[in-house]
C-alpha cells in the first residue's frame, strides 16, 4: 500500500509540475506568438507527458497552433526555426504516431506555406520513403526550387539503385543549371571514371575546364590531373600540366609537374625520370627569375635540391646548391596612413649569384662584415 501511495504521489506531482509549465508556455506565446523556441519547448513537454494514444491531440494541437504562426517577413532565421516546426511535427507523426500518410499531408502542407521564391528549404523535399514519391518530389523540387543540396540527394538515390542513365540526366540538368559548379563537374567525371568510362570522364573534364567562369578552378583541375595520373596517363597528365601553365604560372603548379615526373619513373627509370623532373624545375626557376618571383624561385630551387639529394648525382646537387641565394636582412621605411614616415621595419631578403655579380658592392660589405667578426673573435 505504502508503494502505491508513493507511486500515486509522484505522479500527482509531475502532473502539478505539467500543468504549471503548460500555464507558462500559453502565457509565452500569448505575448509573442512568433518566439518558436518555446512552441519547441511546449511541443517538447506534450510529447514527454504521453501516456496513451488518447494524449496525442495535445501534441498535434500544439504544432497546428504554432506553424499557425507564418513568419511576418522574409526573414531566412525565422523561417528556419519555423520549418523546423513543421519537420518536428512530421516526426511525431512518422515516428511516435506511426502515421505515414499524417506526416507526408504535413510535409505537403509545409511545401504549401513556403514561399519558394525566397527560400528553398531541401529537407522538407527529400524526406520521402517511397520510391516512386521520392522520385516524383525530387523531380517537383528541381523543377521549383533548384538547389545543390537536392540534386546531390536525387543522385544518390539513384546510385543507391543503380540506374546511371537517371544519374547522368540528373547531372546533365544539375550543371545546365549550374555550370560554374566544379564540385559538380568533378563529382559527374568521377561517376564515368568509377564506371571504367574513362573516355566520357576525360569529355565530361574538358567541358568543364572549358566553362568561362568556374567557382574552385585550382579543384577542377587538381581533379583532372589526378584522374589522368591515376590512370598513368603520364603524356596526357604533361599536356594537361602545360595547359595550366599557360593559363596560371604558379608556383604550386610546378611543384606538382615535377613531383609527377618523379612519380612517373617506372622501375629501372629513376635516372631519366629524375631527369625530366630536373628539367621541369630548370624551367620554372627561369621563368620566375624572368619575372623576379624570389620567394618562389627558392622554393623551387629548394625542392629540386631535396630531389637530388635523395637520389641524384653529386655534381647535379651541387649545380643545384650552387644556385641557392643568400638570405640577408635589411631594413626599409615604414609609411604611415597619410604617407608620412612612421619608422623602420626589417625584413629578410635573398640575394642571388646574378645579383652579386651585378653589385660588386655587396661583396665590398660582405668582406667587411667577415673581417669584423674576424677582428672581434681575434681579440677576444
Amino acid at each position: 500500500m505504502v508503494k502505491i501511495r508513493s507511486t500515486g504521489d509522484r505522479r500527482g506531482i509531475e502532473n502539478v509540475v505539467v500543468t504549471r509549465k503548460r500555464f507558462a508556455y500559453e502565457e509565452a506565446v500569448k505575448a509573442d506568438p512568433h518566439t518558436y523556441d518555446v512552441w519547441f519547448d511546449y511541443a517538447r513537454l506534450e510529447e514527454s507527458a504521453i501516456e496513451a494514444e488518447a494524449d496525442y491531440h495535445r501534441v498535434r494541437d500544439v504544432y497546428e497552433r504554432a506553424v499557425a504562426n507564418v513568419p511576418p517577413a522574409a526573414d531566412k532565421r525565422l523561417w528556419r526555426r519555423y520549418i523546423y516546426l513543421w519537420l518536428k511535427y512530421a516526426i511525431f507523426e512518422e515516428l511516435t504516431a506511426l502515421d505515414a500518410e499524417r506526416a507526408a499531408a504535413v510535409l505537403a502542407e509545409a511545401r504549401r506555406v513556403v514561399p519558394h521564391e525566397h527560400f528553398t528549404f531541401a529537407k522538407l523535399w527529400v524526406r520521402q520513403k517511397r520510391l516512386d514519391a521520392a522520385r516524383k518530389l525530387l523531380g517537383q523540387a528541381i523543377g521549383r526550387c533548384p538547389k545543390d543540396k537536392l540534386f546531390k540527394e536525387y543522385v544518390q538515390l539513384e546510385l543507391q539503385l543503380g540506374d546511371v542513365e537517371r544519374c547522368r540526366k540528373l547531372y546533365g540538368r544539375y550543371l545546365e543549371w549550374s555550370p560554374s559548379n566544379c564540385a559538380a563537374w568533378a563529382a559527374y567525371a568521377d561517376l564515368e571514371a568509377s564506371l571504367g568510362e574513362a573516355s566520357r570522364s576525360r569529355a565530361i573534364f574538358e567541358l568543364a575546364v572549358g566553362q568561362e567562369q568556374l567557382d574552385m578552378p585550382e579543384s577542377l583541375w587538381k581533379a583532372y590531373l589526378d584522374f589522368e595520373i591515376g590512370a598513368s596517363e603520364w603524356d596526357k597528365a604533361r599536356a594537361l600540366y602545360r595547359r595550366l601553365l599557360a593559363r596560371t604560372r604558379h608556383v604550386k603548379v610546378w611543384l606538382s609537374f615535377a613531383t609527377m615526373e618523379v612519380e612517373a619513373g617506372g622501375e629501372g627509370e629513376g635516372e631519366a625520370a629524375r631527369e625530366r623532373a630536373a628539367a621541369v624545375y630548370a624551367e620554372a626557376e627561369a621563368s620566375f627569375r624572368e619575372s623576379g618571383q624570389k620567394d618562389e624561385r627558392v622554393l623551387v630551387l629548394e625542392a629540386w635540391r631535396d630531389m637530388l639529394a635523395r637520389g641524384g648525382s653529386e655534381a647535379a646537387l651541387a649545380s643545384v646548391e650552387a644556385k641557392m641565394p643568400k638570405r640577408v636582412k635589411k631594413r626599409r621605411p615604414v609609411l604611415g596612413e597619410e604617407g608620412e614616415a612612421a619608422g623602420w621595419e626589417e625584413y629578410y631578403d635573398y640575394i642571388f649569384a646574378e645579383e652579386e655579380a651585378a653589385a660588386p658592392s655587396l661583396k665590398i660589405l660582405d668582406m667587411a662584415r667577415k673581417w669584423k667578426k674576424q677582428k672581434v673573435e681575434g681579440d677576444s
